[in-house]
């Protein structure tokens, strides 16, 4: 594989630095032509760096807090672990970034300091939906609250090429998220989208309801980021509660925790399959290196596959692909 550079944030996420330095240390392990710039305070990264090779520090006295205004915190911290890891990325110091903090403040620092392909009018929060059937794309899933109808035309272009170079989809297949299957469906927004789609986008294959998204109907589901937000955490929410309420049953009498034993395997790679720990955050595609966004409850796992995974988008050149489909 070739050699790539990934900086990463030691401070994002809820049980930051530890769990990511421990995810760090796995996925320096796995990927041997990988190196990383971990990004936070001295005392954090320094220490870590100076024991791992293929580690570097890059120091940051400030960290962006959660419930902090994402572009105002962004304007105003400029020493801050996710804008010194975007500045980094922006002077060619690094071919991605990867934070597990706050998400709108990452969406900031990406937009304002790596910066925007030439031609892209909203860069798209893009997620992989870990169906049990197989996986599949949404975008976008919370980058753009308000969005015009062209703008979903390129979340289309972007997210094919994340499909095809990072998930191996061939020729993935394009649908619009709506109410109805008919070309007729929907509001004015869809209906306007849905028209661009069909004459933009080659592998549009026309509207797909939200009951499609889990039986991984489509290849590629298209939406503005209020509604795919707003998907994506009631997926997220109905499988954590699902899986509860099965381990409650199991554990209710002895006899079901006998059944529970012969499952257990079984319940464990379902669990593993749509977990998505496996790919470990989520891409703003769009601006000029890998940039991804991993969940701010981020165990050790997530981390490592959220990094090798920012790796995976650098290596495969994904904004250069988007760079070159929005210009065509």
């Amino acid at each position: 594989m070739d050699k790539v550079t990934i900086c990463v944030d030691a401070m994002g996420g809820d049980n930051a630095p530890g769990v990511v330095l421990e995810g760090v240390e796995a996925a320096l392990r796995a990927d041997e032509d990988l190196e990383v710039i971990l990004v936070g305070p001295q005392d954090v990264v320094e220490t870590f760096a100076d024991g791992h090779d293929r580690c570097t520090a890059a120091f940051a006295s400030e960290v962006i807090e959660m419930g902090e205004h994402p572009a105002n915190a962004v304007r105003s911290k400029k020493d801050s672990s996710i804008v010194v890891g975007c500045n980094l990325v922006k002077e060619g110091k690094g071919d991605g970034f990867f934070s597990a903090g706050s998400t709108g403040a990452v969406l900031a620092g990406g937009v304002l300091r790596i910066g925007r392909i030439k031609g892209v009018k909203r860069p798209a929060l893009c997620t992989i939906i870990p169906s049990p059937v197989r996986p599949v794309v949404m975008a976008d899933v919370g980058a753009n609250a308000d969005c015009k109808p062209e703008y979903l035309v390129q979340f289309a272009h972007m997210a094919t090429i994340y499909a095809e170079k990072i998930i191996g989809i061939d020729n993935p297949n394009v649908a619009l998220l709506n109410i109805g299957s008919e070309e007729a469906k929907g509001s004015q927004f869809a209906q306007e989208a849905f028209a661009l789609m069909k004459e933009q986008v080659p592998n549009f294959v026309g509207n797909a309801e939200g009951n499609d998204i889990i039986p991984a109907n489509y290849d590629v589901f298209i939406t503005d980021g209020f509604t795919g937000n707003m998907v994506l955490k009631t997926i997220e929410g109905t499988a954590k509660t699902l899986f509860k309420s099965v381990k409650g049953v199991m554990m209710s009498s002895t006899p079901r925790k006998l059944a529970g034993l012969v499952l257990k395997g079984g319940l464990k790679e379902l669990a593993d399959s749509i977990s998505s720990d496996t790919y470990g955050g989520a891409p703003l595609l769009g601006v000029k290196g890998a940039c991804i966004v991993g969940h701010g409850s981020s165990n050790a796992t997530a981390i490592k596959n959220g990094v090798l995974i920012t790796a995976k988008i650098a290596r495969q050149k994904v904004p250069d692909l988007i760079a070159e489909a929005i210009a065509r």
